[in-house]
């Protein structure tokens, strides 16, 4: 079989003999959010200590500024000696030498059923004058998830769009012979095995909806895609036809998957239903594979050798005619659609390298944006703002980055390997 894909999605005999050879013993069960770079603009902002947080099992403010730090349009600024909460009064001449156009301040207290009563209130430090309250109830054990709220909430109120720190992401590790499918939140932390197996599991891809994991499995000895309930641990063979069954991808309605099936000899894009029924057959001839919808539903991307090397293609989602999309380089693979439609991300070989690379599709206008030589997978978050893929970079890394290349954060644990990230939608 020929094989061009990116080292972590190959698919056929070459992959269990890959996987072997390169997956690390150690798992990053928690990681390290390391920012580096500068944006062009950053809104400078203060998020000071919470009152009470010193007794609560989260530090709500270190989690706040590590997240919009981490979009690299603000710049957390120190607070020394600042005591605020929400019901403060701010002295302006005291605020405004500080270069702050934007202050946060709350409190989390104890209440007496056990939960936690978190509030906060930002201000708008140039204008002077208050800008939103927040206000949150929750258990011990979502004070992290109340902390990403309040991310979010903050977010839309000082740049008007959403905010993804609720959203979470998917990745694949591999320890002491055994594979693990993880959920973790949007930064990394909090991470839980949905699935382990000591066979190789690739490809976790999110339901539209945020309850379902689809990804592949070799527990029986061949590529069977699966889909995971990820509330009951349930799960359900959706394609185990003769030969490879991989690389899954959810239509935006969530009722069915395109997935690469060899079924009738080749590597093909088939619609298959998840009620079930004959599956469609969407491509035919060359090599098509790791397909991706655009987020109307009425396009796909895929992967394709019909011109002789591996590049990117675009069809309708029924099937039909399909038109070339990358031109740049002679090898790209792993598209990842925004989902405002406007970018395409992927991963292209560079002298003997994979490096990230994103397009403007309006303008086929190309932009490389990492100068790393092993980056895989690339996955947008919900609101189009950033981009998650795996590399290696002192050892294997988790990175996100902005659509600039200008900062990225690298969420890593002391040592192990991950693979195959994708970042899920928002949780409600």
């Amino acid at each position: 079989m020929h094989i061009f894909f990116s080292p972590a999605r190959w698919i056929g005999p070459l992959l269990t003999v890959f996987l072997g050879a390169v997956w690390c013993s150690s798992v990053w069960a928690q990681f390290r959010v390391e920012v580096t770079g500068v944006g062009l603009t950053q809104l400078p902002i203060l998020v000071t200590p919470f009152k009470g947080e010193a007794q609560s099992p989260q530090k709500l403010s270190s989690i706040i500024q590590a997240n919009l730090s981490r979009t690299g349009q603000f710049k957390s600024l120190p607070t020394g000696s600042l005591v605020f909460d929400e019901m403060s009064r701010p002295d302006w001449s005291v605020l405004r030498p500080t270069s702050a156009e934007a202050m946060m301040a709350g409190s989390v207290t104890r209440l007496a059923d056990g939960r936690f009563d978190v509030r906060a209130r930002l201000w708008d430090v140039v204008k002077g004058q208050e800008k939103a309250d927040f206000k949150d109830t929750v258990s011990a054990a979502d004070l992290r998830l109340s902390a990403h709220r309040l991310s979010d909430w903050a977010y839309q109120q000082l740049t008007g769009t959403p905010g993804v720190f609720t959203s979470r992401i998917s990745y694949v590790t591999k320890a002491g012979g055994r594979y693990s499918l993880w959920v973790a939140d949007s930064d990394g932390e909090g991470a839980r095995s949905a699935i382990n197996s000591p066979e190789p599991i690739i490809s976790p891809s999110w339901s539209p909806t945020g309850t379902h994991l689809a990804y592949v499995s070799f527990e029986n000895r061949k590529p069977v895609v699966y889909v995971h309930e990820l509330a009951t641990g349930q799960r359900r063979e959706v394609a185990n036809f003769k030969g490879s069954n991989s690389a899954p991808a959810w239509a935006p309605d969530g009722r069915s998957i395109v997935a690469t099936l060899s079924r009738d000899g080749g590597s093909q894009l088939w619609r298959v239903a998840l009620q079930g029924g004959e599956p469609q057959r969407l491509t035919s001839g060359s090599i098509n594979t790791e397909p991706v919808f655009s987020a109307d539903g009425q396009s796909l991307f895929f992967v394709s050798d019909r011109g002789g090397n591996p590049q990117i293609y675009k069809m309708p989602a029924q099937g039909g005619p399909a038109q070339r999309v990358t031109f740049s380089g002679n090898y790209n693979i792993s598209p990842a659609l925004s989902p405002d439609g406007r970018w395409l991300a992927y991963i292209s070989r560079t002298g003997g390298g994979f490096k990230l690379h994103l397009m403007e599709l309006a303008s086929g206008q190309v932009t490389a944006l990492t100068d790393t030589s092993a980056d895989e997978r690339p996955s947008f978050a919900p609101n189009s703002r950033l981009l998650v893929y795996a590399t290696q970079q002192g050892g294997e890394s988790l990175m996100t980055t902005t659509l600039d290349g200008r900062v990225k954060a690298r969420l890593a644990g002391q040592s192990g390997d991950l693979r195959e990230p994708h970042w899920g939608p928002v949780r409600p």
